[in-house]
This record gives structure tokens, C-alpha cells and sequence, in this order.
């Protein structure tokens, strides 16, 4: 008897983990599709030329917000004085609950990112390997602040 009361217990042990495994899996996947179009429209996104030497100085705020979806938006805060890029600030995107930016795949941050940016003066730079959509986002944001300061 005191076989069939434990045998019973297993069964409904598995049986247990079974459904909160079902659970994780079922709810992975809802976040998966409900995220897949917007992944698509970043996938996609292109980012354009910018003249670096035609920027006027002023302070300038860019953003990217998705039509698919909002939760790689991003706003970025660009400073051009004498000409040149003498500060990039995220206003929103890739920041830590303490409104620095966060860490992405690697240690690397956004900051990185706008530091290749400056340094070959071109937004054609390689995004950080693992977080290639929210590179893009930020990527995207800078280019539209950046638009704002080109000398016409």
C-alpha cells in the first residue's frame, strides 16, 4: 500500500513539472511572435550617410521609434561644438535602472557603440554582436539627431 501512495506522488510530480515546464515554453514562445515584427523592421532598417565635416554646432535630440513595436525605442542626445561630436547622451533605450547605460552582450555598452561612431566618423560601424536590433535602434536615433545638425 505504501507503494502505490509514493508511486502516486511521483506521478503527480511529474505531472506538475510537465505543466510548468508547458507554461515557460508556451509563454517563451508568445513573446517570441509578439516581438518577431518588430525584430523584422530593425532587421531591415537602414542606416544612412552622414557628412561629419558639415555639422553645426548645437544640441540636438534624435529618435527612433519602431512602428511594429516600442521596446527597443531609443532617444539619443547628440552636442556638436567646433564641428565635431563633443558628446552623445541616451535619453531612452539601453539604460540600467539607474539611467546609466546598460551592459549589453560582451560588457559593452551603447556608449561603445557612439565611441566607434566618433572615432571613424561614420554610423557605419559594426554593431555589438548580440544585441545587433537595440545597435540599430541607437544607431538610427543618432543618425536622425545627427540630420538635424547638418549644415544645409
Amino acid at each position: 500500500m505504501a507503494y502505490s501512495k509514493m508511486g502516486g506522488r511521483k506521478v503527480k510530480i511529474w505531472l506538475i513539472l510537465l505543466i510548468i515546464i508547458g507554461v515557460v515554453v508556451s509563454g517563451t514562445l508568445i513573446a517570441l511572435l509578439a516581438d518577431a515584427p518588430e525584430r523584422r523592421e530593425l532587421q531591415t532598417i537602414a542606416i544612412g550617410n552622414i557628412d561629419f565635416t558639415k555639422l553645426q554646432d548645437g544640441t540636438y535630440v534624435g529618435e527612433y521609434a519602431g512602428t511594429k513595436g516600442s521596446s527597443r525605442n531609443a532617444t539619443v542626445k547628440v552636442t556638436i561644438l567646433d564641428g565635431q561630436i563633443s558628446g552623445i547622451n541616451i535619453l531612452k533605450g539601453a539604460l540600467d535602472s539607474d539611467r546609466r547605460p546598460a551592459e549589453l552582450t560582451g560588457g559593452m555598452t551603447i556608449e561603445d557603440l557612439f565611441e566607434r561612431v566618433v572615432k571613424s566618423e561614420s554610423l557605419q560601424v559594426d554593431v555589438i554582436s548580440g544585441a545587433t536590433l537595440t545597435s540599430k535602434a541607437h544607431l538610427k536615433a543618432l543618425e536622425n539627431a545627427l540630420k538635424q545638425a547638418q549644415k544645409q
